[in-house]
């Protein structure tokens, strides 16, 4: 394997390698469904415990939401607050929605000195130590496989937080190495699951406000963390439909023509254009309430694909309507352009019932004459 990505092999196997050392032991199994159960705040519901293993298709490359280029930010006696630096972050999705449903994000970034609670520069990763853990999460340990779209893997989690509606797994913003979560490769190219196919008043009300359902059996709670496809909509705004701007800068909101809108926040991936008519848009339903005491709203989607709808055109066509009474004998319509003759055609045009008459529709030939007649059959 030739790794150029982030410099070289031997880079990677030594990242690896400390993964190895740092996964020992036996962790519980653990379902998206239960991870991802919240109560009538929409705060996490989740009773369980760490570590715990999870498994799923990873449903986007690591480069779709966040920029994981390595930016120290020091902590500068405050100046640096809350300034994370480098983020990172993928989801992944059950593999089998009979058994389990829905999916979870996995969250790291690079300068959690910077959290208040931190307040200190030793609690961040250097550049050098964030490449490391990038190489860390990207390959698998035992194959080196370079982790994309479609790949079912497996995620064992030390640390989860619980924030904007829903539990992540992360390190809890520390860089101690007992808080790290691993990937490793079950199945490469297992597929990417076939995206829920729904509308806007699947997920919001008549008065545009979310639908919140604590049991998640309809709503944004349903789908959060999977793979979607919201059907019918237009652009309302475009600023945000630019792969290079920042995560907060990426959103852009669509309608489908109900009163009802929905946020669309653009992959950092071109995805073309913006769509100018009506389209279809697929990509990874998300949750961002902004707010780790409430999570009963901030339903997005983070948009992967767009399918732009065919442009219906009315057509008025010039047509013969022959018709004949419905009865219970049957009929064969033939058709006769020369009357010297005495070779009729079945005429095979489908046969409609309209307002109670057997009714067949036919283009009149320019300049030509044509005769018809209707033979019993029974």
């Amino acid at each position: 394997m030739n790794v150029t990505l982030f410099g070289k092999r031997s880079q990677v196997i030594a990242a690896l390698a400390l993964t190895v050392c740092l996964t020992g032991g036996t962790a519980k199994a653990e379902t998206h469904s239960n991870l991802q159960a919240v109560a009538s705040s929409g705060i996490s519901a989740w009773g369980g415990s760490v570590p715990f293993s999870l498994t799923g298709v990873l449903l986007c490359g690591p480069d779709e939401m966040l920029d994981s280029t390595p930016n120290f930010i020091p902590w500068n006696g405050g100046v640096g607050a809350y300034q994370m630096g480098a983020e990172w972050q993928i989801a992944f999705q059950a593999a089998d929605t009979n058994s389990d449903w829905g999916g979870t994000f996995c969250y790291m970034g690079q300068c959690y000195g910077n959290m208040p609670w931190n307040g200190s520069d030793d609690l961040s990763y250097s550049n050098a130590a964030w490449s490391a853990e990038i190489l860390r999460l990207e390959f698998d340990p035992e194959t080196l496989h370079q982790f994309q779209a479609g790949d079912l893997i497996q995620v064992t989690a030390n640390a989860t937080s619980d924030y904007g509606g829903k539990r992540n797994i992360t390190e809890d913003h520390y860089i101690d190495p007992a808080k790290n979560f691993t990937i490793s490769l079950v199945t490469a190219n297992y597929g990417l699951p076939s995206p829920q196919n729904i509308t806007l008043a699947d997920v919001k009300n008549a008065d545009n406000t979310y639908i919140f359902d604590q049991t998640r059996a309809t709503g944004g709670e349903r789908y959060q963390g999977m793979r979607v496809r919201i059907n019918n909509l237009t652009l309302v705004t475009t600023s945000g439909w630019n792969p290079a701007n920042t995560w907060g800068n990426r959103l852009c909101t669509a309608a489908d023509g109900t009163g009802r809108t929905f946020p669309l926040r653009h992959s950092r991936r071109d995805i073309g254009p913006a769509p100018t008519g009506t389209f279809d848009a697929i990509g990874i339903f998300n949750q961002e309430s902004g707010s780790g005491i409430q999570g009963t709203n901030g339903y997005e989607l983070i948009l992967q694909q767009v399918v732009p709808q065919a442009q219906q055109t009315l057509a008025i066509a010039q047509k013969l309507a022959l018709t004949w009474p419905v009865t219970g004998a049957s009929y064969q319509l033939q058709y006769l352009s020369d009357l010297s003759t005495t070779n009729w055609t079945t005429l095979t045009n489908t046969v409609s019932v309209i307002d109670g008459q057997n009714t067949v529709l036919v283009s009149p030939i320019a300049n030509a004459a044509q005769f018809y007649r209707l033979k019993k059959t029974n």
